[in-house]
């Protein structure tokens, strides 16, 4: 039986179904098997309402005939249904066309045997979380909003894994995999909303409590808002709104992919940001969710993608290292993919400024506290469209003396990253929309707001 707490066990599975493919006719084949346990509790109106579980496994099984190349997934493991997988990838494998620079799967380093978790990435208190230990967490959450005044919904989340990958080039790689995240947003009568959000390793480590107290405080602070006009303002971004700025840039400039179609805004040297922005992708950095490799079993290493506003380097999978002429810095993402590698452990250092001393900075701005609906207007500038969301506010002469409406903005990224002028002293892990990152919050000299939203 395959299960999340046994990695040995998905390894021997993809094994398995690695021998059943090469022995039907693969010239090259790679099997990823990943077996997950999740857990979810969600409240809305102040009351949990559902609490679910669920227990899978997947096996994804790229498939290669000399240059041809099928990717077929399945989560039926029985041998009836092993067999069907390996045959219709062989089926669809013989139809499809030619990949005419594929370099071959990924072998592994010389005298590198079977990874087994190189760096701690499974917590027992996230594998052993209960519905009583979560419904505990949504209480607090919920006692914070109720002595504010306001109306608490959200989630708390709690997942193990285990990951394994074989591949007939040598590969072999299993670990466990924790994750757990408690994210709330507080509604008030009077029309201010809040947000606050942990994501940990380990769910033992969230503090529920100051989670609930942080989005209360936030909705009664948002009450009322009014109308600010649309324009440059100096700001101070919250983390919840850094992590869209390394997941976005992540994904238009620090991905090899991106690079090689001339897509990307990166060139190791340029400049990009001031001299207090440092961003590395870290899989073995333990304020975040940690893996030792990536899906396709190659070691993660650790990379400098902006060091001192400087760009470094971007993350490379098996395909787009082969057509640099380098190794894998071990990002490769599940099979098929067409979005490239991906940096799924951003780490932005940490600067020497007090939150208090951020806003303390504006003379005049807006305190951002989220972003949502971003999206991508033009990548080799990194400029971004989106909106804020559950809390902005106006700052002047160093305080905050109101909330404003929120507001939709046109900006490079790049530009934003130019202007930080300051850096939180204290980061937060948040999830972004592939993996989760180590960020701070950041005061930068201007942001563009292009509209106004009234209602």
């Amino acid at each position: 039986m395959v299960t999340a707490r046994e990695p040995e066990s998905a390894l021997a599975l993809a094994e398995d179904v690695l021998a059943r493919a090469l022995r039907i006719g693969a010239t090259e084949a790679e099997v990823l098997v990943v077996a997950g346990d999740s857990s979810l509790t969600r409240f809305a109106n102040s009351e949990i309402h559902q609490n679910v579980a669920e227990r899978s496994v997947t096996v994804n099984l790229r498939y290669i005939v000399g240059r041809r190349i099928a990717v077929v997934s399945t989560g039926k493991v029985d041998p009836e249904g092993l067999r069907s997988l390996v045959h219709r990838a062989a089926a669809i494998a013989r139809s499809c066309e030619e990949l005419e620079d594929w370099a071959g799967l990924p072998a592994p380093a010389e005298g590198m045997g079977t990874i087994t978790g190189g760096v701690p990435a499974w917590a027992a208190g996230t594998a052993d979380a209960t519905p009583e230990f979560r419904a505990e967490g949504v209480r607090a959450v919920i006692a914070a909003a109720d002595a504010a005044g306001v109306i608490a919904y959200g989630s708390f989340s709690n997942d193990a894994e285990a990951v394994a990958v074989a591949n007939s080039a040598g590969i072999r790689a299993a670990e466990g995999r924790t994750s757990a995240q408690l994210l709330t947003v507080h509604m008030s009568p009077d029309g201010g909303t809040g947000y606050a959000e942990m994501v940990s390793m380990d769910a033992t480590s969230i503090d529920a409590a100051a989670l609930g107290r942080e989005a209360a405080t936030k909705a009664r602070a948002s009450d009322h808002p009014v109308s600010a006009l649309a324009g440059d303002y100096p700001v101070v971004l919250e983390e919840y709104v850094v992590v869209d700025i390394t997941d976005q840039l992540g994904y238009v400039g620090f991905n090899a992919l991106s690079v090689q179609e001339d897509r990307s805004f990166a060139e190791p040297g340029r400049r990009i940001g001031s001299d207090l922005v440092t961003i590395v992708d870290d899989g073995s950095d333990p304020h975040g969710l940690p893996m030792s490799f990536d899906y396709e079993g190659v070691p993660k290493q650790r990379v400098a993608l902006v060091d001192a506003g400087i760009c470094r380097d971007v993350v490379y999978d098996s395909q787009t290292a082969a057509r640099a002429g380098r190794m894998s810095t071990g990002h490769g993402l599940p099979a098929p993919n067409p979005w490239g590698p991906f940096p799924l452990n951003a780490v932005m250092s940490a600067g020497t400024t007090s939150r208090e001393e951020l806003i303390g900075g504006l003379e005049r701005g807006l305190l951002v506290t989220r972003f949502h609906y971003t999206n991508v207007v033009h990548p080799k500038l990194a400029i971004i469209t989106g909106m804020t969301r559950d809390g902005t506010f106006l700052v002047e002469g160093g305080k905050i003396v109101g909330p404003v409406r929120n507001l939709r903005y046109t900006q490079s990224y790049l530009d934003a990253l130019a202007g930080v002028n300051a850096v939180s002293s204290e980061r937060k892990t948040v999830r972004g929309f592939l993996g989760a990152a180590v960020v701070p919050a950041l005061r930068i000299d201007g942001w563009t707001f292009t509209g106004v939203t009234e209602f």
